[in-house]
């Protein structure tokens, strides 16, 4: 049993055979077709011949929509491939990804079928790896997906010969003007309004400089509380969590009641920012299971999952009275660097650690998890790496094993080896 978890941990990335193409996971609307089924935007418009005319497009502005988002008064038209010629189609490593229209003209702007969004360029030709930040509202996931992706660009992507881009610059210049520097630069967090507002998927590619290796996407979908209730917003949802490859489960100290209660007690008269109302940890996962994991086989999933305790700077507050919950010389509360390889000695010290604190103070949650997913592993990180006071964070900001999770995940996915030392 022993040289048998040895040698699951210890496995190296699989070199299997590529095909010689991929059927395509849209990173905004998460539908999944292949890539033959993609549309094209012309690249000009005629106004002596209404197919090319300027145009609305209708399917793009009802995607828009759905995130409270402008409608795009006119655009170039969309293209159906069934509609050029067979011979005009354009093939580059076995996937469509041009034609030339009726006049001449090549358009290589691949649109998803169903939204209508731009595609990424390597859509088809390598595999749609998608890892998925999910949780319950009001739990901090924005403010550990900036916290994430800031470690990711600096520190972590070139520990795995990699680098950590933004799908397009207008998702750089949003991330950058509305997460990043507020709260790297001045400590602030995000406002709460900002967080109830339905926000459109914030993507990113985990790109490693051996091209043989295909990119990690990594997709940022937040759904506010009031999306909860709509069932158009709720099919977004789990068709997003049913086509990951990986999932971020994040669960909030406060959101478990046993911790919500001592952590009150033992702050005084600086709470920090503790939310008046959480949802239970097991409620997500009933929200899963009803959207997503029941229709799977056997209602269960088998899509690696990490489960990640946020907040974790926020358990000092128990650790010195409660070390039957959290001792004091805990690997929760200190770094550490994990660099061309998971380091599985490392991993499996805090993955039996964190599944035994979160087993003692909330276990029909645990019991739910086991349930449901096949393949889960424990984790706990500070995005901040302290507690916020009045929406400020004293002092620099210090993650501490925010990227910890990713890491497993790309050790789940066979892009890295895992090693003991």
């Amino acid at each position: 049993m022993l040289s048998f978890l040895k040698n699951m941990f210890e496995k190296k990335p699989q070199v299997s055979e590529r095909l010689p193409f991929y059927d395509i996971v849209c990173p905004y609307c998460f539908a999944k077709y292949g890539p033959d089924e993609v549309v094209f935007r012309a690249t000009h418009y005629r106004q002596d011949d209404e197919d090319y005319a300027l145009q609305e497009d209708e399917i793009l502005n009802a995607y828009r929509d759905k995130f409270g988002l402008d409608a795009i008064d006119e655009l170039e038209a969309v293209i159906d491939p069934d509609s050029i010629p067979p011979e005009n189609h354009l093939y580059v490593d076995n996937v469509l990804a041009g034609v030339t229209d009726r006049y001449g003209m090549v358009s290589k702007r691949r649109l998803c079928p169903k939204c209508h969004n731009e595609l990424p360029i390597t859509a088809g030709k390598a595999p749609s790896n998608i890892i998925s930040i999910v949780g319950a509202s009001q739990v901090g996931k924005s403010v550990y997906m900036t916290s994430l992706i800031h470690t990711l660009q600096n520190s972590t992507a070139s520990r795995f010969n990699a680098a950590c881009m933004p799908l397009n610059a207008q998702i750089s210049r949003k991330f950058r003007e509305n997460y990043e520097a507020p709260l790297f630069e001045r400590g602030q967090l995000l406002d709460s309004t900002q967080k109830e507002k339905r926000q459109e998927p914030f993507i990113f590619q985990f790109i490693f400089k051996d091209s043989q290796k295909a990119p990690l996407i990594l997709v940022f979908f937040d759904v506010a509380g009031e999306g909860m209730v709509d069932r158009e917003y709720l099919e977004l949802y789990a068709a997003h969590v049913k086509n990951s490859s990986g999932i971020l489960f994040l669960v909030d100290p406060l959101q478990i009641k046993t911790i919500r209660d001592r952590v009150m007690l033992r702050a005084g008269d600086e709470p920090g920012e503790f939310t008046a109302r959480y949802d239970e940890p097991r409620e997500v996962v009933i929200t899963l299971f009803e959207n997503f994991i029941g229709y799977q086989e056997q209602s269960k999933t088998d899509i690696p999952t990490a489960v990640v305790l946020t907040k974790s700077d926020m358990l000092h507050l128990i650790k010195e009275d409660d070390g039957e919950y959290i001792k004091s010389n805990s690997n929760v509360f200190r770094n550490f660097v994990h660099e061309q390889y998971l380091n599985t000695a490392e991993f499996e010290n805090i993955n039996g650690e964190i599944s035994r604190f979160i087993e003692k103070v909330d276990r029909p949650f645990k019991d739910a998890l086991e349930v449901y997913f096949t393949n889960t592993a424990y984790f706990a990180v500070s995005a901040l790496g302290s507690n916020p006071v009045n929406q400020k964070v004293s002092g620099v900001v210090t993650p501490i094993r925010v990227d910890e999770p990713f890491i497993w995940l790309m050790h789940q996915l066979d892009y890295i080896e895992g090693r003991e030392q």
